[in-house]
Formats: structure tokens, sequence, C-alpha cells
């Protein structure tokens, strides 16, 4: 069994937290965000309900954490949903 290196990201306005793990590469990425334990800094956002329609990415990129293969110096990112969309805070700052 191969290990890979893999980081664990998440962020809310106040907090950022990246946790590297080492994990063997046949791991799935819910497994990984599980054992990673990133949800008890973050008990407020209920990361430990994620799932596979959480929206979930590498390096930026939304990716489906069922089919994704996992490789050596992955980041996983979880993403928590907008307040407001991108279109909504233009307008806002147009209209000021």
């Amino acid at each position: 069994m191969n290990f890979i290196n893999i980081e664990v990201a998440y962020a809310t306005p106040t907090k950022q937290m990246i946790i590297p793990i080492s994990v063997p590469d046949t791991i799935t990425i819910l497994e990984v965000i599980a054992l990673s334990n990133i949800a008890k800094f973050f008990p407020e956002n209920k990361l430990d309900e994620i799932n596979i329609n959480s929206p979930i990415g590498i390096f930026g990129k939304k990716i489906n954490p069922q089919t994704y293969k996992l490789r050596d110096k992955d980041r996983i990112e979880i993403y928590r949903p907008l307040n407001k969309t991108p279109n909504q805070r233009r307008l806002e700052r147009a209209n000021k």
C-alpha cells in the first residue's frame, strides 16, 4: 500500500485551517475529511455532516468526490455556501 500526503482546507471569514495528513492512496475524499478531524475546529459549520453532495474541490476546482482519484500533494477544499452571489455583490457595489 502506498501513502500520499494530502491537505484538507476550510475557511470562514474569520478563521482558516489547513490540515496536512498522510493517507493510503486508496482512500476516498470523504474518508480523508473525516480522518483530518477538521470538523472539531468548526463545530458551528457542521462539517461532520459532509456527504457526496457537499461542495468540495481540489485546488479551487469543484470535483465529484465519488469519482475523483486522490493524488499526492492534493489539497481538498471544503466550500461553504455563499451568502450572496458574485452578481449580487457587484450590483450592490454599483448601487452605492
